[in-house]
Parts: C-alpha cells; structure tokens; sequence
C-alpha cells in the first residue's frame, strides 16, 4: 500500500490519475487526458509509467495510442484505507 501511495503523493500523478479515474469509459488515453497537465509529454508517460508500475493503472496499445484505466482493486483497496482513516479522525 506504500507503494501506491507514495506513486499518489505526486500532484502530477494524483491529476492524472483523477483524469483517468473519472473518465467516461474507465479508461482514457494519452491524448485525453495530457492536456490539462501543465508538463511535457514525455513526462506525461514517464509519470503513467509510475502509476502503473505501483499497481494503480493498467495499459492496453490500440495502433498508436495508449489507453490507461485504473486497477478496480487498487481503487477499492484505496478506498478502503482511506475510509478506515477517516473513521477514526474526530469530526
């Protein structure tokens, strides 16, 4: 879990991988989602590789493309620790 969040604590990364998360679909690609991160592409693709080496994102080539989509486990297990976290923070 360590691993994900360390990949998460990046604001580069955390937007894109809101970008993906929220997209319709599930998934999105490179194009869709490059846009409104204020880096270069290549850094686009260097950061989508550290979110899908920590297990957070999974990739597919489709001709020239490539489509990302978020691990639903890795969400749901985020989901769950934050959830625990938050129960025990005093409103």
């Amino acid at each position: 879990m360590a691993v994900k969040l360390k990949a998460l604590a990046d604001p580069v990364r955390l937007q894109l991988f809101s970008a993906i998360a929220s997209h319709a679909g599930g998934e999105a690609c490179v194009c869709d989602i490059s846009a409104g991160v204020e880096v270069s592409q290549p850094t686009v693709s260097h950061h989508l590789k550290v979110l899908r080496d920590a297990g957070l994102l999974t990739s597919q080539r489709r001709a020239s493309w490539v489509y990302y989509a978020v691990v639903p486990d890795a969400l749901a297990s985020l989901a769950v620790l934050l959830g625990a976290t938050l129960a025990g923070v005093p409103a």
